[in-house]
């Protein structure tokens, strides 16, 4: 082999063997933080280093500092190991070196997005005339589509966002339920809106939005410009707004209606879940994940906008030595904040290839009964579950709040799984997330034995 193969092969053979030590391998372990930065913190060497030596010291160097979120039996939030094809096309697009700003930088990497694109809104329920922006993950994703929401209602409201800024501009409420994700908090921010424009609609108890306090709002408020933001997949509970009546309300008033869907969206995938998203193919915007459901490599997630015009002007940006392949079509970068862009499409086409619709929806249908698996397991046990569990998340108080802090503690450092803990309303709970293509019967099992060893240990 010449020696760009070698290397190559040399870092390939490092990434399959940890990943053939995922089902068995401790989830984390103790880490010493001081090691850890010390082995990346040698001095800067005067001469070069040998490109083998390097990867070697690199494997070396991280090794005591990984955590399996790629294996069966991490659940601390919802991502899942990326799929041996999505991997293996991430693994092309580094050696191929392309930037997807536009077609004439990659002609492939841009035909790759639309062809992902257009099965992505396929097996989403959104509408095949969408736009698609190819992001870094659902914050970006619900930045892109709340600046073309601002985009769109100013420009109705007679202002040009774009050349005279916020300062004077009539004032935009933007209404979403009170147990919304932070990301929509933070796209506010950097949008220069600010968090004061909100207001918040009560969650009834799956933690959904109440259409009738929706309803309340809407007609109470101060009137103006309106984006409603919806939610498909509550972080804590897996509970999903009924989109159709969100929908029909926000119109009423002239509203742009943004679904945060960053995983909830993906229950459109399989006929046993897709009810929960009925409706999302009337909303304005979508913001999704790819590397949570779909199980592709970080960091992937789509910008969705039922206006690419709109889409585009809120985004994109010319130059002198700007050109597209086409001359006239929008795309790539247009869609996004970035100009420099991995190649995403490469791996979410490959991700799809190798699922299918049918392994979309598998997967999806497997998350769940997992899900419900585990609530089964530790309510048998005599543990409470706190939701319903609709999806793919479950919450479970094992007493009070310290005692359900120390055992996820507890099993945090076992190593045989890993949960986080969250805070819903008002109390400390195990929080447990099912995505990964990779989890079985046997891994929920396994780690249920382990929650309640060490429960009952404490």
């Amino acid at each position: 082999m010449d020696e760009l193969t070698r290397i190559f092969h040399r870092a390939a053979e490092h990434a399959a063997a940890y990943r053939r030590s995922l089902p068995e391998r401790p989830v984390a372990e103790p880490v010493d933080h001081a090691a850890l930065r010390a082995a990346f913190a040698r001095p800067l060497n005067r001469s070069p280093a040998d490109p083998l030596t390097v990867v070697d010291e690199l494997v070396a160097a991280a090794g005591p500092g990984l955590v399996a979120t790629a294996g069966p039996r991490f659940f601390g939030f919802v991502v899942g190991g990326a799929l041996p094809a999505a991997t293996a096309a991430e693994i092309l697009a580094a050696g191929w070196d392309q930037n997807a700003f536009n077609a004439a930088l990659s002609p492939a990497a841009l035909a790759a997005e639309e062809a992902a694109a257009g099965r992505l809104k396929d097996l989403l329920g959104i509408p095949g005339t969408a736009s698609t922006g190819f992001v870094t993950g659902g914050q970006a994703a619900n930045t892109a589509g709340l600046a073309a929401a601002r985009q769109h209602l100013l420009t109705e409201a007679g202002w040009d966002i774009g050349r005279r800024g916020l300062h004077g501009a009539p004032r935009l409420r933007v209404v979403a339920g009170e147990e919304r994700h932070a990301t929509v908090d933070r796209s506010l921010r950097l949008l220069g809106l600010g968090t004061d424009c909100l207001e918040t609609v009560r969650t009834d108890a799956r933690g959904a939005v109440d259409t009738e306090d929706l309803r309340r709002v809407l007609t109470s408020g101060p009137g103006g410009p309106l984006i409603v933001c919806a939610q498909a997949g509550n972080v804590n509970t897996g509970a999903c707004d009924d989109l159709r009546a969100v929908c029909d309300l926000a119109h009423a008033h002239g509203g742009w209606v943004h679904v945060d869907g960053a995983f909830g969206l993906w229950a459109a995938a399989s006929p046993a879940t897709r009810h929960l998203v009925a409706g999302v193919e009337r909303a304005d915007s979508w913001a999704c994940d790819g590397h949570k459901w779909l199980n592709v490599p970080y960091d992937c997630g789509y910008a969705f906008c039922s206006r690419p015009d709109v889409h585009a002007d809120a985004l994109s940006y010319t130059a002198s030595y700007l050109t597209r392949a086409d001359g006239t079509v929008a795309g790539g970068a247009d869609y996004t904040t970035e100009s420099s862009r991995r190649a995403r499409g490469f791996a979410t086409w490959a991700a799809l290839r190798q699922l299918g619709r049918d392994g979309v929806a598998a997967l999806v249908e497997r998350c769940c009964s997992l899900a419900r698996r585990f609530a089964d397991g530790l309510s048998a046990a005599g543990f409470e579950v706190v939701n319903e569990v609709t999806l793919n998340q479950v919450l479970v108080a094992f007493g009070d709040g310290t005692r359900t802090d120390r055992i996820v503690r507890a099993v945090q450092e076992d190593g045989t799984c890993w949960m986080g803990a969250t805070t819903w309303r008002g109390r400390r709970l195990m929080r447990i997330s099912v995505s990964g293509h990779t989890t079985t019967e046997a891994d929920v099992d396994r780690s249920i034995a382990a929650i309640v060893r060490l429960a009952r240990a404490l």
